[in-house]
Order: C-alpha cells, then sequence, then structure tokens
C-alpha cells in the first residue's frame, strides 16, 4: 500500500466517522419527528437546516465520499472497501469517548474483529 492511499483511507475514516458523529448529535439537537402529516415535516426540516452540527456532518461526510472516490480511481477495490471497514472501530470509539454512550463488552469484541479482517487485509 502506498503512502497517497493510506492517507486517503485514514481521511475517509476520519473524515466519515466525525460526519456521522456530527450528525448524531445534530439529529439529538433537531428531536424526532412525531407525526409525519406534512405540516410536523415541515417544521422538522425548518429546524433541521438551523442545526450547524448537521451541516458540519454533511461536509465531513462529503469529504469522505468524495476521498473515496478519488481512491476507488487509482486503488483496488479489494484493498478500498475491507481497509475502510476500520470505519467502525473509529465510530465504537468516537461514540463512547465524544458521545458518551456505552459501548458493551461485546460490541468493542466485535471491533478488536474487524481490526484484525483490516489489517490482515491492509498487510
Amino acid at each position: 500500500m502506498t503512502a497517497e492511499t493510506a492517507l486517503f483511507i485514514g481521511i475517509i475514516v476520519i473524515a466519515g466517522q466525525l460526519g456521522d458523529l456530527s450528525l448524531s448529535v445534530g439529529m439529538k439537537t433537531v428531536g424526532e419527528v412525531k407525526s409525519f402529516a406534512p405540516i410536523n415535516i415541515l417544521r422538522f426540516l425548518s429546524r433541521a437546516l438551523g442545526v450547524k452540527w448537521l451541516w458540519i456532518g454533511i461536509g465531513l461526510m462529503a469529504i469522505a465520499f468524495f476521498s473515496l472516490l478519488a481512491l476507488l480511481s487509482w486503488a483496488n477495490v479489494s484493498l478500498v472497501v475491507p481497509a475502510t471497514a476500520a470505519s467502525y472501530a473509529v465510530g465504537a470509539m468516537g461514540a463512547q469517548f465524544l458521545l458518551g454512550e456505552h459501548v458493551n463488552r461485546r460490541r468493542w469484541i466485535g471491533v478488536i474483529i474487524v481490526c484484525i479482517g483490516v489489517a490482515m487485509v491492509c498487510i
């Protein structure tokens, strides 16, 4: 794996997961849709458009997406897709340490298994 490929995998993983975490914070700020009546959906969209965390999340996910497109233009899919699975580990760590969510032992074991698989593909 070249340094450029590793850099882009890192960008995809970090930007994508920070985007997911930002969207989670934003959606918790906006709240849930309690009724699917058109007026309630419009109110929900109006609230959502004013939440900065949603815009930050969208921007970060766009960076991750376009980095993925660039990476796929020169690297093999058989490397890129499994390597970007490292995002599951980053997501679990972000959920626990940044959002304060409880991640139980069973999930951590799953994260470790994914990391082992990613290491096997990247080596």
